[in-house]
């Protein structure tokens, strides 16, 4: 007998049928014996609609007020699961996050998960209970709702697996898995059978959109197996070619590079003929930072007479114009003389943990590009990945471009 957490998506759960489908599929888990808790997101579309809601009822809406709102999405869909495991003859409840109870911080529509207490949930699974748990939310210390922010169920689902000593965590999805790159525009892309805690952390950061960042931080310090699944392939369990997210121990034979990846939430900001001194980047970066415009790739051009830089950053698309205000409003106190934008650009990495023992991986990334015409801009690195930025129109190509000079391409 296994413990099991299954989080299910909105598409997974998105109108009656489908909560049926999911109803039926847990019942088989149950009835192979196995103590089942099943988190689950909102019906797809249903918390757009609610966000929409609560800006048009103010848009400068009490934060605290939005979780109450945002979060009823996940209440009627565990209520309905619940129900239909019932009419299939499965003992089911459902659990909301403040009566579990998940202890989260007090930063409302952002909370971080702290606790959660599990001996109630332990005494139902021991009679055989399945327990379906609203994801996404919990109560904070001052008694009121929480959520964690989008793609927060994810978290949830970790988060309890860790809490219940789990198995497995697996996340049912639209999708059977983790691919090399994205096969609506790689074609050749082929799903991975395991990838590490690392690797699926760095690509949920850059772009990818199968597991949300926090929660694959949350498996790789909790040691939680994590099992990427379709929810739309009729097999249970460890029937399913899924892609298992696990430590680099568990892969014997590692891939120079295991994905390509991009993220079109880019824009680029220039700031010309900057003063070289001591204490710059601080007067720059540090008023975004109390914004909380969050600044990635950062690239620095120092002039011949070494007097002044230009500093080149990026920041998301949505954060484009709040930093262009930002910086313009310091102009004057940063010396420089112009500023250029340019949200017409694409981040492209790639990401492997082989990356660590092996020469000229950087050096194909580039040779791949520039033999296609495809002009760098700015680079970052780590330990297990090489990121550019390229002109958005590029894309489809730098990706195809890669994919195949890695050796990825399915044969």
């Amino acid at each position: 007998m296994s413990r099991i957490v299954a989080k299910f998506g909105g598409t997974s759960v998105a109108d009656l049928d489908r909560i049926r489908a999911v109803a039926a599929r847990i019942k088989r888990e149950h009835e192979s014996g196995h103590q089942i808790a099943v988190v689950v997101s909102a019906m797809a579309g249903v918390t757009n609609d609610l966000v929409a809601l609560t800006r048009a009822a103010h848009s400068m809406h009490d934060a605290r007020e939005y979780d109450v709102v945002v979060s009823t999405g996940e209440q009627v869909t565990a209520g309905l699961l619940a129900i239909c495991l019932q009419e299939q003859g499965i003992p089911a409840r459902s659990w909301l996050g403040w009566q579990v109870p998940i202890r989260t911080s007090d930063a409302h529509a952002r909370a971080r998960i702290e606790d959660i207490e599990i001996a109630e949930m332990e005494r139902r699974f021991e009679d055989g209970q399945v327990c379906v748990l609203a994801g996404f939310q919990g109560i904070g210390p001052d008694n009121r709702i929480t959520t964690l922010g989008r793609g927060g169920s994810d978290t949830t689902a970790v988060a309890l697996a860790a809490a219940l000593r789990a198995d497995r965590c697996d996340i049912y999805t639209d999708v059977d898995g983790v691919y090399t790159s994205d096969p609506r525009i790689v074609t050749r892309a082929r799903k991975l059978d395991k990838i590490t805690y690392e690797e699926m952390l760095e690509m949920a950061s850059l772009g990818a959109k199968v597991l949300q960042t926090r929660s694959v931080e949350l498996a790789m310090n909790h040691g939680v197996p994590v099992q990427v699944l379709s929810s739309f392939d009729e097999a249970i369990g460890s029937e399913l070619p899924g892609t298992l997210v696990v430590d680099e121990e568990n892969i014997v034979e590692h891939e120079i590079v295991s994905g390509v990846t991009y993220s079109r939430d880019e824009a680029k900001i220039t700031l010309m003929r900057v003063a070289d001194r001591p204490g710059v980047a601080a007067a720059i970066f540090g008023p975004l930072a109390d914004a909380s415009v969050n600044v990635d790739m950062i690239v620095q051009n120092v002039s011949e007479d070494g007097k002044n830089t230009d500093m080149t950053f990026t920041v998301t698309r949505g954060d484009l114009e709040r930093a262009i205000k930002i910086l313009t409003d310091r102009k004057e106190e940063l010396g420089y003389t112009s500023l250029v934008s340019d949200a017409n650009v694409v981040k492209v990495s790639v990401v492997g943990v082989g990356m660590r023992s092996h020469a000229g991986v950087a050096q194909r990334m580039f040779s791949a590009l520039a033999e296609r015409g495809i002009n760098i801009q700015v680079i970052s690195t780590s330990e297990i990945k090489i990121s550019v930025l390229i002109a958005e129109e590029f894309t489809e190509l730098a990706l195809r471009a890669l994919h195949t000079a890695y050796g990825l391409d399915a044969a």
